[in-house]
C-alpha cells in the first residue's frame, strides 16, 4: 500500500519531497492514484469535476516560480476542491534545494484544509504510468486482502460454542500477520500461537493492566492490545506482536479478526452460563422428583425439555467413572440419549453420572436407551461401569435411584461392567420370583380377602411404611389420620408391628412383589409350605449381591458391622444403640455414614435400611429375620 509518506522509499526515482505536511496523519495517507495536470490544462479548462478520494495531483510543465497571479487562484480552488474530494496532496515540479515555491497564501489554506505540498525534481516521463501501477497495486492488495478475509471467515465455527474455534482464529492471525497471538483473560489464557506467545506477551498484558494502557494503542515495540469486549466490560484481551510494525492494512485485519474472536468470547461466556443454569435446573429437577414433587419437577422442566418428564414411570441409570473424565462421560451421554432423558453429573459424587428415562406405556426407546449407555461405558473402558433400575413410578424415583446404584456396585465384579435391573442385578430381581410370589401373597392374605380394602392398602401401604405418616400423607395427598388408621388396621390383619423395622421391611417387600413385578405363571396359594424369607435369601444370586455390598463394610478398619447390628436391634434408633455399644451418638452417627458410603444405600430410607439387613444377614448370619412362623404365632 502505498503512502505519502512511503514514497520516497518505495519509489526513490520520483523524488517526492514534503514542504508542507498539512496535518499530522498526511504522511501516512494512502494514495490511491495521480492525477497529471499542466498549468495552461487548469487555466484553460478549469479545476476537475471530480478528483478520486485519496488522489495526489501533479502539476507539470511549470517552475514553483511562475505559481504567481491568475494561477495562484486556480490552486486555492484546487486545494478546497481536493479537501471536499478527498484528495491527499499537491506536488509540482521543482529542484531539491528550492525553498518553498509555493505561495504563502496557498500554504496556509492547503495547512488548514489538511492538503499535503510536495515537490518533485524527477521529470515527467518518470511519471508515466505511475496511476495505473498504483491501481494495479491497488487491485492486487485488495484480491490479497479479500483472500484473506474470506479465510478468516472460513476460520468461523459452524457453532459459536465450539471450544476449538477461539485456537482456529488465533492460528489463521499468527499465520497471516507473522506474529505471535495470544487471548486471554486475568485468570487463564484462552488460545495462543505459537504456544510460546502467553510468555512472549504477558509484559504487555501486565503493563497495560498495570499502566493503564488503553486498548488498540502500541504498548511496546511493535506490539497491539485490542480488548474483545470494552462494551460489556469483559477482560478477555488480544494481543500481537512481530519484529516489524504493523501497517494501517494489518491493523484494519487485527481489528476485524478481534471482532470475530470477541463474538466467539461472547457466544462462550453465553453458552457457559446458560449450561450452568440448564445442569442447575437438572439437577433441582432430580432432587424434587427424589422427594416425590412430580409437579414441582415438571414445572422446572417445562421450558428446558418439554413434555419430557409427563409420564407416570421412569428408569434411572448410574455411570461411574474415573473423576478426571466425568465431564467427557457427561457430554457423551447427552449426546447419546439427551433427547430421551435427563442427565447430569451427582453432586454428591464426582464420578457418577445419574440419567433418568422417563418411559411411556408405548415407548419403544427404552432398550434402546440402555444399549446406548452400555456402548457408551464399553467405549469409556473401565473402570467405567454402568448400573440399571427397573421401572418405576415417577413418585419412586428414590427407590429407582438405590436400585441402579447397587446395581452399578454389582456392575463393577462382572466382566462388561454392566449390570442393568431387568438382568437380575438388584435384589428383588434376584429372587426365584415364582417362590418369592408365594411367600408374598401368603404373607398379604389377611389384606387381599377383601377387594376393597385391598385397594386402599395397595395405594397406603408402601409410603406408610416407607416414610414418616405426615410425610406420606402428603405424598398420597391423603389425610395423616387416614394414612395412620389404615397402616393401623394392615398391622392388625398381618399380626405385625409396625415400629419394627423387621416387620415394615418383610412388609414392604411383599407389596413391591405384588405389586410391581409379574411372573409369567400367577402362583396359586396352595395347602404346601410356601417358601420362607430366608430360603429366599439363600439363593446364589443373593449371596452374590450381598458380598458386593459387605465386603467394603468388613474392609474397613472400624467395627461397622456391629454398629449396625445394633442399629437394627433397636429400630433404628442411634441413642439405645450407643448405650449397647458402650459409644457416643456422635461415633454412631459416624458409622452410619460410613455405611453408606461404603454400601451406596440411603439409610435414611426402607430400600437402604432393608439391604443393609438382607445383605448382613445373608454374610454373617445376623441379625435374624422375622419369620413367617413368628407371625402366626403372633396371630394365634
Amino acid at each position: 500500500m502505498l503512502t505519502l509518506g512511503s514514497m520516497p522509499t518505495d519509489r526513490p526515482e520520483l523524488e517526492l519531497i514534503f514542504v508542507a505536511s498539512g496535518s499530522p496523519h498526511t504522511q501516512s495517507a494512502e494514495i490511491t492514484g495521480v492525477v497529471t495536470v499542466t498549468p495552461e490544462q487548469l487555466l484553460e479548462d478549469g479545476i476537475p469535476s471530480a478528483l478520486p478520494d485519496g488522489s495526489l495531483v501533479l502539476i507539470t510543465g511549470m517552475s514553483p516560480f511562475r505559481l504567481r497571479g491568475r494561477i495562484t487562484t486556480v490552486l486555492d480552488l484546487l486545494v478546497q476542491r481536493m479537501s471536499r474530494d478527498g484528495g491527499v496532496g499537491l506536488a509540482v515540479s521543482a529542484a531539491p534545494e528550492a525553498r518553498q515555491p509555493f505561495p504563502p497564501a496557498i500554504v496556509d489554506r492547503a495547512c488548514g484544509l489538511g492538503i499535503a505540498l510536495l515537490i518533485t525534481s524527477a521529470p515527467a516521463e518518470c511519471w508515466a504510468g505511475v496511476h495505473e501501477e498504483i491501481q494495479q497495486s491497488r487491485l492486487m492488495f485488495a484480491e490479497r486482502r479479500a483472500a484473506q478475509l474470506s479465510s478468516l471467515v472460513k476460520e468461523l465455527p459452524a457453532q459459536l460454542a465450539d471450544s476449538r474455534a477461539m485456537q482456529r482464529i488465533a492460528d489463521w492471525l499468527a499465520r497471516v500477520l507473522d506474529c505471535q497471538v495470544l487471548v486471554s483473560e486475568p485468570e487463564r489464557v484462552l488460545a495462543a500461537s505459537p504456544a510460546t506467545a502467553a510468555e512472549q506477551l504477558a509484559q504487555a498484558i501486565i503493563r497495560q493492566s498495570v499502566d493503564g494502557v488503553l486498548p488498540e494503542t502500541l504498548s511496546g515495540p511493535h506490539t497491539q492490545l485490542i480488548s474483545l469486549a470494552p462494551a460489556s466490560a469483559a477482560d478477555t484481551v488480544l494481543a500481537v506482536a512481530r519484529k516489524t510494525p504493523f501497517d494501517e492494512a494489518d491493523l484494519r485485519l487485527l481489528r476485524h479478526a478481534a471482532k470475530l474472536l470477541g463474538l466467539v468470547d461472547q457466544a462462550h461466556r453465553e453458552y457457559r452460563a446458560a449450561s450452568d443454569a440448564s445442569r442447575a435446573a437438572r439437577s433441582a429437577a432430580f432432587e424434587l422428583l427424589l422427594d416425590g414433587e412430580v409437579e414441582k419437577a415438571r414445572r422446572v422442566m417445562a421450558n428446558l425439555a418439554p413434555g419430557l418428564l409427563e409420564t407416570e414411570t421412569a428408569r434411572v441409570f448410574v455411570v461411574e467413572t474415573q473423576q478426571t473424565r466425568r465431564d467427557l462421560a457427561v457430554r457423551r451421554c447427552n449426546a447419546a440419549v439427551g433427547r430421551q432423558a435427563l442427565v447430569f453429573s451427582d453432586p454428591r459424587d464426582k464420578r457418577r453420572i445419574l440419567i433418568v428415562h422417563p418411559i411411556r406405556s408405548d415407548d419403544d426407546t427404552g432398550a434402546e436407551v440402555s444399549a446406548e449407555l452400555t456402548r457408551l461405558v464399553g467405549a469409556l473402558g473401565p473402570p467405567s461401569s454402568l448400573g440399571g433400575s427397573g421401572v418405576y413410578s415417577m413418585t419412586l424415583l428414590a427407590d429407582a435411584l438405590n436400585e441402579a446404584i447397587t446395581a452399578q456396585r454389582f456392575a463393577a465384579f462382572q466382566p462388561d461392567f454392566v449390570a442393568l435391573s431387568v438382568h437380575g442385578s438388584d435384589l428383588v430381581s434376584l429372587l426365584p420370583q415364582v417362590e418369592a410370589q408365594q411367600w408374598a401373597r401368603r404373607l398379604l392374605n389377611p389384606l387381599m380377602h377383601d377387594e376393597t380394602q385391598w385397594e386402599s392398602m395397595r395405594e397406603t401401604l408402601p409410603a406408610a411404611l416407607a416414610y414418616p405418616y405426615t410425610v406420606a400423607a402428603r405424598r398420597l395427598r391423603l389425610h395423616r389420620n387416614t394414612v395412620m388408621r389404615r397402616a393401623s388396621r394392615a398391622a392388625e390383619l398381618l399380626c405385625m408391628d409396625f415400629a419394627s423395622i423387621s416387620d415394615r421391611i418383610a412388609v414392604a417387600l411383599a407389596m413391591e412383589l405384588v405389586t410391581q413385578w409379574e411372573v409369567s405363571a400367577s402362583p396359586q396359594l396352595t395347602g404346601s409350605e410356601p417358601p420362607s424369607l430366608a430360603r429366599l435369601l439363600g439363593t446364589p444370586q443373593v449371596r452374590a449381591w450381598a458380598q458386593t455390598l459387605v465386603r467394603p463394610v468388613q474392609a474397613d478398619r472400624r467395627d461397622l458391622v456391629s454398629t449396625a447390628l445394633a442399629w437394627l436391634a433397636f429400630d433404628t434408633h442411634v441413642e439405645p444403640a450407643a448405650r449397647e455399644l458402650g459409644l457416643s451418638e456422635v461415633t454412631v452417627r459416624s458409622h452410619l455414614r460410613a455405611l453408606e458410603g461404603h454400601m451406596q444405600r440411603d439409610l435414611a430410607t426402607l430400600v437402604g435400611v432393608r439391604d443393609l439387613q438382607f445383605s448382613l444377614h445373608v454374610v454373617t448370619g445376623q441379625p435374624d429375620l422375622r419369620s413367617d412362623a413368628q407371625t402366626v404365632q403372633a396371630c394365634a
